[in-house]
């Protein structure tokens, strides 16, 4: 059997007649002022066309937008809050693929504070989950920069990451259950609370992470946990990376699941930072290399727990691994210090051009990973700025390039393919991967042949094939 399904159709008149007619006029959107938030990824990277963007207010009107694309078999884009960054929300320039936008799709069906569970639909926004945990004295663990944008659809789909992981997990750790429209239509009710469930295949399992290319998930059960009584911040400072895996080493071995962060800066970001958003500035009167942005949380409320976390850090400032260090004493000191972690990618637009790579590799190879990838860039793209930041304690690395300071932004952003090849083929060799929690979209969808064995591409193709026949799910995206 092929792996390639036939051709798709460019939507007939008649077929975008139907569509509108299930959204009703107002929310199938054709002037090209309305659909361009749509089609424009936040970096301008990817930039769609589409015939029509359609915004449905319920799973009912996504089953049967499913339904006639799949009969016309016409491509559906699915799309949450846009906020991705390898182009798999963005349909292709030939504008023959309609966008259906789950940003409708918001409500918060259940809250269950004793259970641990949330049922949301999927253009829910990240904050709004977090926010109604919150309400109910719990706490959604899943922590992104872009969470006022974010939509739930979108996290589950690219199995997103944050800077919770070390302590609760990827995205697809913190859900009970789905439901899911298929490409055909059906709907597969599995929004189950079930903390147990051993009957069969784990099925919500396929479409986390599966980039919308085998059903449109329209809403979800998340678990829910206990909200630490208290969390201590702190910034540390830091010569080297192999330093700070000493300093993560001890703090892990004396705090275990209670290290609930552990992310790493490099000087330049500090800089970029400081220099390009109001209200920031340097944590410490001199400058240091790497720094490191920690959380410690508590369950019980204690007097010493902030005492605890100073003595850890004392330790490892008398063992030479920490330079410098500062505790939050407040609320607001602790949202200053991530606030210095979280516009870190804003702030790169200020430099020019960035090349960006979402990767992970062991956490014991991550100071020897940005050493090797720095040469690369150098013998490459001489006067590159690397800018390698991200989460330690899960060994993702948000390895991105600013471009040379005074060159042309068009021609350095000529060579992210080159680049990205490059650095890509460096993973590999340590044993990581190319895409830690962003997906593969569009953006590195070639480069997954290079990295995937051919009985696993098999598997993931038969599974796509079984679920969409017809190829009319986010076509030309991950596989």
């Amino acid at each position: 059997m092929s792996n390639t399904p036939p051709p798709l159709n460019a939507p007939s008149e008649d077929v975008l007649r139907r569509l509108a007619e299930v959204v009703g006029a107002a929310h199938a959107l054709t002037d090209p002022a309305m659909q361009r938030p749509y089609l424009v990824e936040w970096r301008d990277k990817y930039v769609g066309k589409t015939p029509v963007v359609l915004r449905p207010g319920s799973t009912d009107e996504v089953s049967r937008i499913l339904g006639i694309a799949n009969e016309a078999r016409v491509g559906v884009v699915p799309q949450s809050g846009n906020t991705g960054l390898v182009g798999g929300q963005i349909p292709h320039e030939t504008g023959t693929e309609i966008v259906v936008s789950l940003s409708r799709l918001k409500a918060v069906r259940a809250v269950d504070g004793a259970g641990q569970s949330m049922t949301v639909e999927a253009g829910v926004t990240l904050a709004e989950v977090r926010d109604r945990a919150a309400r109910a004295g719990r706490i959604f663990p899943l922590s992104l920069a872009s969470e006022g944008s974010c939509q739930i659809g979108g996290n589950l789909a690219t199995n997103a990451g944050g800077v919770g992981v070390l302590a609760f997990g990827t995205a697809r750790d913190l859900v009970l259950g789905l439901e899911v429209v298929l490409a055909d239509g059906r709907v597969w009710d599995g929004l189950r609370t079930l903390k147990k469930d051993n009957t069969g295949y784990d099925l919500r399992h396929l479409f986390i992470g599966s980039e919308g290319t085998l059903g449109i998930i329209t809403a979800a059960v998340l678990k829910l946990y206990p909200r630490p009584a208290d969390v201590v911040t702190a910034m540390l400072a830091v010569t080297s990376l192999d330093q700070a895996r000493e300093v993560f080493r001890s703090l892990q071995a004396r705090f275990g699941p209670s290290l609930t962060a552990f992310e790493f800066i490099p000087a330049i970001a500090m800089e970029f930072v400081t220099r390009h958003v109001a209200g920031t500035r340097q944590p410490f009167a001199a400058t240091h290399s790497w720094y490191v942005l920690i959380d410690v949380s508590y369950p019980l409320a204690d007097a010493g727990t902030v005492t605890a976390v100073e003595d850890a850090l004392t330790q490892s400032m008398a063992e030479g691994f920490v330079i410098d260090a500062t505790v939050a004493r407040s609320g607001e000191q602790a949202r200053a210090l991530w606030r210095l972690r979280e516009e870190i990618s804003d702030a790169q637009k200020f430099e020019g051009g960035s090349i960006k790579h979402d990767v992970s590799v062991p956490v014991p190879l991550i100071a020897e990973f940005v050493a090797r990838a720095d040469a690369i860039v150098e013998r490459l793209i001489p006067g590159a700025r690397p800018v390698p930041f991200g989460h330690f304690g899960d060994g993702n690395i948000h390895y991105n390039v600013s471009q040379p300071k005074g060159s042309d932004k068009s021609a350095f952003l000529a060579r992210w393919e080159e680049l990205s090849h490059a650095v890509h083929g460096l993973v590999g060799a340590l044993g990581g991967s190319i895409s830690a929690e962003h997906g593969i979209g569009r953006m590195k969808r070639d480069e997954l042949l290079r990295f995937k064995g051919a009985v696993e591409l098999d598997m993931m193709r038969a599974i796509k094939r079984t679920l969409d026949p017809r190829g009319i799910l986010n076509p030309g995206k991950l596989l």
